[in-house]
């Protein structure tokens, strides 16, 4: 080894430290032009997605809450890169300067491996949520404004990260859903959201002059410039869904914008009950007792 000898010592002193310190000052400027790249690549996407929406201070809340999406989207997966790049990077400059210095790395790797499998047992959940929490954000399937069904819980996404996903209820409750824990995901926000809309009269009213009616009212919704941004198309009139019990019930379907899908039914029945009222149409009728089903 060399420090059996003086001279073997005297070329180490020379050698080795120098090359430890160019080690260690090259492992710094790698991650430093790493951080750069991924920096870089951070701010052009958070500036493309920017140009798609445009800044027009008139663009929808939907809009916003778009952008606002891809930017933390950009911006976790930033985290996550610089983190695994710091990280290995670090390993790699620690495990050369230890070669340099002449420590055995058998037995040091043998330990960590050792060490790294009981660590991994005893935290294999806190693994598994992260790594669901990876695919989730590469794979987009939900976003910060999105209202999705976890099966466990139901709201609007205020917070995406690696390891749990925040969510909240019509009813103001937050929930902390575990990315592990989360075995399917119903995203009612991704796209555009199919609005179905029954809109109950009387068993009596002949159905061809309902349906005309009906037709007019979700035209005039449609054209209606408050509405028309909500609308992806105008919407359709089915027909007749059921007849049962002295009620004849009449759907209609509506292709709207995400998160529009509870709004557009409301303003669509309640034109369709002045216009029923204006036209004497009238709504389901109780049947007598006596002429029920048995």
């Amino acid at each position: 080894m060399f420090w059996e000898t003086t001279e073997g010592m005297l070329l180490w002193l020379v050698g080795a430290p120098l090359r430890i310190a160019v080690i260690l000052v090259g492992a710094v400027v790698l991650r430093w032009l790493v951080h750069r790249a991924i920096a870089g690549l951070e701010e052009r996407t958070v500036d493309r997605s920017q140009e798609r929406e445009g800044e027009e201070p008139s663009r929808s809340k939907r809009d916003r809450v778009a952008a606002a999406r891809r930017r933390q989207r950009a911006l976790t997966l930033g985290s996550l890169l610089r983190s695994v790049s710091t990280f290995g990077i670090a390993v790699i400059a620690t495990l050369t300067v230890m070669a340099e210095v002449g420590l055995p790395l058998g037995p040091l790797l043998a330990s960590a491996g050792v060490g790294g499998l009981a660590i991994g047992f005893g935290a294999q959940t806190l693994v598994r949520d992260f790594l669901s929490g990876i695919f989730m954000i590469v794979e987009d399937q939900y976003g910060v404004g999105d209202y999705i069904d976890t099966g466990e819980a139901t709201g609007v996404v205020e917070e995406v990260s690696l390891r749990v996903t925040r969510l909240r209820d019509y009813s103001g409750v937050v929930w902390f859903v575990r990315n592990g824990e989360i075995v399917r995901v119903g995203n009612q926000s991704q796209g555009w959201s199919m609005a179905a809309i029954d809109i109950p009269v009387s068993y009596d009213e002949e159905p061809d002059r309902v349906l005309t009616i009906l037709r007019r009212v979700v035209q005039e919704v449609f054209e209606d410039p408050e509405w028309q941004p909500k609308l992806l198309e105008e919407p359709s009139v089915a027909g007749v869904e059921s007849v049962s019990g002295g009620v004849m019930t009449l759907r209609v379907f509506a292709k709207c914008r995400p998160g529009e899908q509870w709004a557009v039914p409301r303003e669509v029945r309640e034109r369709a009950k002045e216009a029923f009222d204006a036209e004497g149409i009238r709504g389901p009728r109780i049947m007598p007792f006596d002429q029920r089903s048995p």
